[in-house]
């Protein structure tokens, strides 16, 4: 028997036999090849079109938005009957969501809202005090714009909101890039305090929203190792991990990045919390050999790369990057010293990161010894039903000589 349900005008999604239990077992997605396509034909939805979606049987399994151009042809945004999405719905998620935040962290620095995480799939807010930067990366959560502005504006009011909708993802949805502001005055950078280190973000033209929240509490745990250390800190952006270092009282801390304007504000960040870091504008693995040739030495390397795999056909390529990576990057430590080696690849278990590090230890004749281990900072919350909300792997490594 079909549960009642307020709109009864939303289209039925009806899955195939026995393609419910993942959904009843608190997972967000379908599938299109769980859908009974003679039932509820997929080509007849637009993208973006919510529906109600049914077992075989009949049984109401939740309000969806639907993208019959995705493989994930539809996200679960709700599952009270009674209460269809809309504003509403999204001012209460919001309101739930940032209460976790308010109780996790003093300031308000953080991912307010991530996704699946916080029952909003296809959204990312993070904010930087009275300004908040989203993406949306759904059909259906671009739908939903004008009424998640309008819950934004009246669970926090900021005084403004930029949507960074650029980013690579939308095209699977097929969505079109643009950069806009919702409501405010944009300016061109944010201001972000973490560890005692004050950030300008470049916002607008940064990369994804700006910042990187997620790695939060894994620079934190840095803090206590760099006491009169020498530092090199690749990927290095606007310096998250290389300035937290230099502020924790490193004696040399070396920022690699490729970017000439991350490298711009790093130095300008530098220069306004009193810290002296040195940069180096350069391919990352290009920068770790000609080190390497030089003879220079660190007392510990940071490797914070991008995503090598960014789908599940690119493992086999991404684990060699990883693997060489860790090596050119622990041939520059020296005799006892840190290696932080990170990945923010879904697709790549963690123990290959750990076999990355370990292959590289053998390969040049040390010893490795996994002395702490992180992942995302808790304004990124991982839903225990959807294993892809977990991603970022980071392990800290004493390497000292002699295998």
């Amino acid at each position: 028997m079909l549960s009642p349900a307020l709109d009864s005008d939303l289209p039925e999604l009806y899955l195939r036999r026995g393609e419910e239990r993942r959904l009843a077992a608190g997972h967000l997605w379908v599938f299109s090849n769980e859908v009974d396509i003679e039932r509820s034909p997929l080509v007849k939805f637009e993208p973006g079109q919510m529906c109600r979606v049914l077992s075989d049987r009949g049984k109401f399994l939740g309000f969806a938005y639907v993208n019959p151009r995705s493989l994930i042809c539809a996200r679960i945004l709700g599952r009270d009957a009674r209460h269809p999405p809309g504003k509403s719905l999204l001012v209460h998620r919001l309101q739930v969501a940032l209460s976790l935040r308010q109780r996790l962290y003093p300031r308000p620095y953080y991912r307010w809202v991530y996704g699946e995480s916080d029952e909003l799939p296809g959204l990312v807010l993070d904010r930087f005090g009275d300004l908040v930067v989203g993406q949306i990366g759904t059909a259906g959560m671009e739908k939903l714009r004008a009424d998640v502005e309008a819950a934004v504006r009246q669970v926090l009011n900021p005084s403004a909101l930029l949507w960074r909708n650029d980013g690579g993802l939308r095209e699977l949805e097929g969505l079109q890039p643009y950069v806009e502001a919702a409501f405010g005055d944009i300016p061109e950078f944010a201001s972000l305090e973490e560890h005692g280190v004050t950030f300008d973000v470049p916002i607008a033209s940064g990369q994804k929203t700006g910042w990187f929240f997620d790695q939060a509490m894994n620079r934190a745990a840095l803090a206590k190792y760099v006491q009169g250390q020498r530092v090199l800190d690749v990927f290095s952006y606007l310096g998250a991990w290389g300035l937290t270092a230099a502020k924790a009282g490193a004696a040399q801390v070396t920022c690699v990045d490729s970017s000439a304007t991350a490298l711009a504000a790093l130095n300008e960040t530098a220069r306004k919390n009193a810290l002296r870091v040195d940069t180096l504008k350069e391919d990352a693995f290009d920068a770790l050999e000609r080190l390497h040739t030089e003879q220079q030495r660190f007392d510990i390397v940071i490797i914070d790369p991008p995503a090598f795999v960014k789908r599940k056909k690119d493992l086999a390529k991404g684990i060699a990057a990883y693997r060489r990576l860790n090596q050119l990057a622990m041939q520059l430590l020296d005799r006892d010293g840190l290696l932080v080696s990170c990945s923010c690849s879904y697709h790549l278990p963690a123990e290959e990161l750990v076999n990355a590090v370990q292959r590289a230890a053998r390969h040049l004749n040390r010893f490795a010894q996994i002395i702490e281990v992180g992942g995302q900072a808790p304004d990124h919350p991982i839903h225990p039903a959807i294993p892809e909300t977990k991603y970022l792997k980071v392990v800290f490594c004493r390497v000292v000589s002699g295998g």
